[in-house]
């Protein structure tokens, strides 16, 4: 068995729901609701819509955007216990995320230490909130992501000796999970999972999680 490495998402897989919609709905005017629409049906890439969409809010808005995430953000259940599990069997835990780091990174704080935390950056200087792309797309990836899952674990060298495990639940996993030995998914990613015929287990929480890893790698293996 190859050694396990684990890819999760986080809005809408660590958290249950998807934290930019939640504040798309509380403080974006209601030309928001289009763009979005256009990122899900694939129309415009995620990197243009998800500028679009934070171009649409104030930068002054920083601070009360910052505490609505963290007031109404609901981790998955099992989430501390899923981070305790994979540190106790050595098995790397990278956050890749499309998300925001001015939300991602204080909603995972009680959580760390991660391997990595790989998301979108931000800018607040302008008028309205600009996004930054610290993980764009590598010369093997035409999407334009924003932040590029498939190209994030290319640049970690995860490939051929490591058994790569992707948890997600949208749109923002779909190239990721191109490039896993399993997926465990929900929603979206689940019924692309099946409609292309990957190798996938669906989860409600992460206790599902840890169940799925055991039983699919062998905890006792060294990870990498």
């Amino acid at each position: 068995m190859k050694k396990p490495v684990i890819y999760c998402d986080f809005d809408g897989t660590v958290t249950e729901k998807d934290n930019i919609i939640s504040i798309m709905k509380a403080f974006a005017p209601p030309e928001w609701e289009p763009i979005k629409d256009c990122i899900l049906s694939g129309a415009v890439s995620i990197r243009r819509g998800v500028g679009e969409l934070f171009s649409l809010l104030p930068s002054g808005k920083k601070r009360e955007i910052e505490e609505f995430v963290l007031q109404q953000a609901k981790i998955r259940e099992g989430f501390g216990e899923f981070t305790t599990f994979a540190r106790e069997e050595g098995i790397p835990l990278y956050i890749v995320s499309g998300g925001i780091d001015f939300f991602v990174r204080p909603v995972l704080s009680p959580f760390e230490p991660f391997s990595g935390i790989y998301c979108n950056g931000s800018d607040f200087n302008g008028d309205t909130i600009r996004i930054l792309w610290p993980h764009s797309c590598d010369g093997l990836c035409s999407n334009d992501c924003g932040c590029c899952k498939p190209s994030i674990i290319r640049r970690l060298g995860h490939l051929d000796d490591c058994y790569k495990i992707v948890i997600g639940d949208s749109v923002t996993d779909l190239e990721a999970a191109k490039q896993a030995d399993f997926v465990i998914a929900l929603d979206l990613l689940k019924e692309k999972c099946e409609e292309w015929g990957l190798s996938h287990a669906s989860f409600e929480n992460f206790h599902d999680c840890i169940t799925i890893i055991k039983n699919k790698t062998g905890v006792k293996e060294q990870a990498c």
